[in-house]
């Protein structure tokens, strides 16, 4: 058998580009003790793979050799198992690549076997009911301690983990204002159902539209997406004794060697601010209540969740690029085929 993955042709400088990709044709070996092999039907597109492709080891995984398959969130139905816990015809998500086929040993971090509703599209357990929708839960519910009656601040208001935060806070009973660029505001109020939205574009005092959109009080948490101005702003925008969870830098992704600097951590002692960092992996124990939660919400109708989809193994490069361009809502996923089910608000590339 014959297996095409996407590698690291060359590193990227800002934003990637078509070349630094290289589509290729490798076999396929036998499978080790431990190991399942899945026909991938879907993958996470995520941000935080761009650091990854930077040399050196600026991040909290490895840096992608050139040559190295580029690392993603996959989900397959198993082929073949030579793990007790999985049998051929399962749904088996891990941390693999951009690849039509994958073997996933017992001891990948992310392994796990998904259990499907016939009822949710596959390409959900990519998004809000996958790793996105979980950090989303997880980062609310436990780093920032969210308690009802709070004020919750959610930059990238309508990217992947944002579109799902916002709509956890306001379902949780908080206030949920989101943070987000001009061509994404309506939508943010909108279909996503925040309280309210400020455009970080064209706000003459951001930290002032911050507060009014809060009701004239700072935020009691801030989920960070994206780090830089925004995170300085925030600093200064927060309650006394208010929660920072600090989930991604997207802001920093495309210019890890020069990023923006925060002159104002000042202001995490003047209010008494809690910062905290955090991967939603290390925190399993949420697992089974995230994902029980997040799908009733998604069958209700009571949570949104959006996509952006891609169809083909071909297209992931550009799938990626366009992420990284700030031109996609929601969840950027690629489904390898027609066939695969996808959410009805989506838009396909």
């Amino acid at each position: 058998m014959k297996n095409r993955r996407i590698i690291l042709a060359s590193r990227p400088h800002g934003v990637p580009v078509p070349a630094n990709f290289t589509l290729v044709e490798e076999e396929v070996r036998p499978l080790a003790e431990g190991e399942v092999r899945t026909r991938n039907l879907v993958f996470a597109i995520d941000p935080a793979i761009r650091g990854l492709l930077d040399e050196g080891d600026g991040t909290y995984l490895p840096s992608v050799p050139l040559g190295g398959l580029i690392p993603t969130m996959v989900l397959g139905e198993v082929t073949e198992s030579r793990n007790p816990a999985f049998r051929v015809g399962d749904y088996a998500r891990g941390f693999i690549g951009w690849e039509e086929q994958s073997i996933i040993a017992a001891d990948n971090f992310a392994c796990e076997n998904v259990k499907i509703d016939p009822r949710v599209p596959l390409t959900a357990y990519m998004g809000a009911l996958g790793w996105s929708g979980i950090t989303a839960y997880v980062g609310l519910k436990r780093i920032g301690e969210m308690k009802a009656g709070d004020t919750v601040v959610v930059s990238a208001a309508a990217g992947a983990v944002g579109s799902v935060a916002g709509q956890v806070a306001r379902l949780s009973g908080c206030r949920a204002v989101g943070i987000a660029s001009t061509e994404k505001v309506a939508e943010v109020t909108g279909d996503l159902r925040y309280d309210a939205a400020v455009d970080y574009r064209t706000a003459d005092d951001l930290a002032a539209a911050v507060r009014e959109a809060c009701g004239g009080k700072g935020a009691d948490i801030y989920f960070d997406n994206v780090g830089g101005r925004i995170l300085a702003t925030m600093l200064m925008s927060m309650a006394d004794f208010g929660r920072i969870v600090v989930c991604g830098m997207v802001a920093n992704y495309n210019n890890q060697n020069d990023p923006y600097p925060i002159r104002n951590l000042w202001q995490v002692l003047v209010n008494r601010i809690t910062m905290r960092g955090f991967l939603a992996y290390e925190h399993l124990d949420l697992l089974e209540e995230a994902q029980g939660q997040l799908g009733a919400w998604i069958k209700s109708g009571a949570l949104k969740a959006t996509e952006n989809v891609a169809t083909g193994i071909e297209s992931t490069p550009d799938a990626f690029i366009r992420l990284m361009s700030g031109q996609t809502r929601g969840k950027t996923v690629v489904r390898l085929h027609e066939g695969i089910s996808t959410l009805a608000a989506l838009e396909v590339a």
